[in-house]
């Protein structure tokens, strides 16, 4: 069995008496199948010795009979064999899933989405036919030429011997034609996954096509990709279309011989006719399946080629990880005390090559119940700081601490439920407005007051069911300042210990700004906050300020201490200020 394929057996481990009774299915249906020549050679001799009707009605009765028996069993098999696969289906396709959550952002960052999800469709189907259908017919395959060949030397091993001498070539054919349907078949499926992420990024970036009028562009870009997994497939029907009639014309020689050979002997008398009959369907028996050969060959190689792009999912270890025996931290008080300990991190890079710092030796503290702003010009390294508390990423050196226990000695679990979480971009699911605010786990009662903090009750008053109205993908239904208003509400609904705030006002307006900002300082009363935003202004009460300029402290303080320093922070102060001044003479 192939390395790759060697991985799926586990799956059947739950299944494995359904598995014995599924084959033993196969192998009593061929078995039964193959009495049915025995049957029709006695009624051909029995016509020609001229034997009573009554003998002829019993050989057509019990043809009937097993027949009935046969198709019986038949039935079971695909019930079994073919339920099986469609199980195990199921529980790889949740083994994918589940191992996806535990994978850490730097994967997410590195991978495709439509590679994901061609990975989960179109190759998780072709596991599916390599451990359900394949597995039947190369059991009967087996079994029925086995059997075949078994009666067929019984009847005559001399034209036995004839009938088998072409297929001495079949193993050649068919290594060399399995090996080459893998690759193509790989090559294939790799294709996919590109068509799937440029479908995947259209669909996601629809307003943007539309905005740049690149409706046309894309649908020929699309055109192409697609006339290119059209000529694989046609690259790969090839190689079936090669296969089949390979073993037919095997197989065929050795009817020719059979017929020449076999007829010979009849006139001879040294074989009956009905000898003769029944050994011409018996090697048709065994014709069959060396074509069916061929398709399972093909079932299995494209399992084989499939597999390995799952087991590239099912082997890729997270970075982030909890640690073995992980720390607990102090009971909670309030809020807690983060600090940063001469950090420095670099995102990680889809070529593994070394990537540019993004933060270069920070540190800095603030106390439990404090509020942290960050503020820094785009690309300053704002959010990557954000990001590395609750260990999407972790820093290539330098420490974390949460109330003096370094982050990454604490488990992911219990870390990550102290934070409320607020992305620079918004997202929500596809489910109500009510459902995406208790997601984390808020009661309604938490998720109506944190509505209200967020400035969001007001806009869920306006729409057509309010709370429990149904958002469409990413909550395309809401506005921009809409969708952040949301998300903060989302995070505060759990209560949490430490709010993180990544630029999340950025699409309000100054005013509805104002106003959060406001609610926020009441609603986060003895919790720790850190707010990283481009407006200077919105950080003006915040406990302790750091400016981040290309990914170092430039500096830190409060904002009183700032101001007289008519640094970095005062530069962006003033001109944040004169040009809200210039936007209120402007309007008025």
């Amino acid at each position: 069995m192939n390395r790759s394929l060697r991985r799926v057996v586990p799956y059947f481990r739950p299944y494995r008496g359904a598995l014995a009774w599924g084959v033993a299915c196969v192998v009593t249906s061929s078995a039964l199948y193959s009495l049915q020549p025995l049957f029709l050679r006695r009624a051909i001799d029995d016509l020609r010795g001229g034997s009573p009707a009554s003998a002829l009605w019993r050989t057509a009765a019990l043809m009937i009979t097993v027949a009935l028996v046969t198709g019986l069993f038949r039935w079971q098999m695909r019930e079994q064999l073919n339920g099986i696969s469609r199980r195990i289906e199921t529980d790889l396709r949740d083994t994918l899933f589940a191992h996806l959550m535990t994978l850490d952002a730097g994967w997410f960052s590195r991978t495709r989405t439509g590679d994901t999800m061609a990975r989960l469709t179109n190759d998780l189907g072709a596991v599916r036919m390599a451990t359900g259908p394949a597995i039947m017919y190369l059991i009967n395959t087996v079994a029925g030429g086995l059997f075949a060949l078994g009666f067929m030397i019984r009847l005559s091993p001399r034209l036995t011997l004839i009938a088998a001498a072409p297929l001495v070539l079949l193993p050649v054919v068919m290594v060399r034609l399995g090996r080459a349907i893998h690759d193509r078949f790989e090559s294939v499926q790799e294709h996919f996954s590109d068509l799937t992420t440029r479908v995947q990024e259209n669909l996601s970036g629809a307003r943007i096509v539309r905005a740049y009028r690149q409706e046309p562009a894309e649908s020929a870009r699309f055109a192409a990709m697609s006339e290119e997994y059209l000529r694989r497939n046609v690259a790969l029907a090839r190689l079936n279309g090669i296969m089949n009639p390979s073993f037919t014309i095997l197989a065929g020689l050795g009817s020719v011989a059979v017929l020449g050979v076999g007829g010979a002997m009849v006139l001879r008398g040294t074989l009956s006719v009905g000898a003769l009959v029944a050994f011409g369907i018996y090697l048709t028996t065994l014709t069959w399946p060396l074509i069916a050969l061929g398709w399972v060959t093909n079932l299995f190689q494209r399992g084989s080629a499939s597999m390995a792009r799952l087991l590239e999912i099912l082997d890729a270890a997270p970075t982030v990880q909890s640690p073995p025996q992980p720390r607990t931290l102090p009971a909670l008080v309030g809020g807690r005390r983060v600090e940063f300990r001469h950090v420095s991190f670099a995102y990680p890079s889809r070529d593994g090559a070394t990537a540019r710092l993004v933060l270069r030796d920070v540190s800095f503290a603030i106390p439990a119940g404090g509020t942290l702003g960050v503020v820094g010009a785009t690309g300053a390294g704002k959010s990557a700081l954000l990001e590395l508390l609750p260990r999407f990423f972790d820093p290539q050196s330098g420490s974390i601490l949460l109330d003096g226990v370094d982050i990454r000695d604490l488990s992911l679990q219990a870390l990550r439920a102290e934070f409320g979480f607020v992305p620079q971009d918004a997202l929500l699911f596809s489910e109500t407005i009510a459902q995406n605010l208790a997601y984390g786990g808020g009661a309604a009662n938490d998720a109506e007051w944190a509505a209200e903090v967020a400035q969001l009750a007001e806009s869920l008053d306006r729409l057509p069911s309010g709370a429990q109205t149904m958002l469409g993908e990413r909550g395309v239904n809401l506005s921009g300042g809409q969708k952040q208003r949301a998300t903060i509400a989302r995070a505060l609904a759990r209560r949490p210990a430490v709010v993180v705030l990544d630029d999340a006002l950025s699409a309000v307006d100054t005013n509805t700004e104002a106003a959060i900002l406001r609610g926020l300082r009441e609603a986060l009363s003895g919790r720790t906050a850190l707010i990283a935003s481009h407006r200077v202004t919105a950080l003006r009460e915040a406990t302790w300020i750091i400016v981040l300029d290309d990914g170092t402290v430039a500096e830190q303080g409060t904002h009183e201490q700032l101001v007289e320093r008519r640094g970095r922070y005062w530069e962006l102060l003033r001109r944040q200020l004169l040009e809200e001044s210039i936007e209120a003479v402007a309007a008025f």
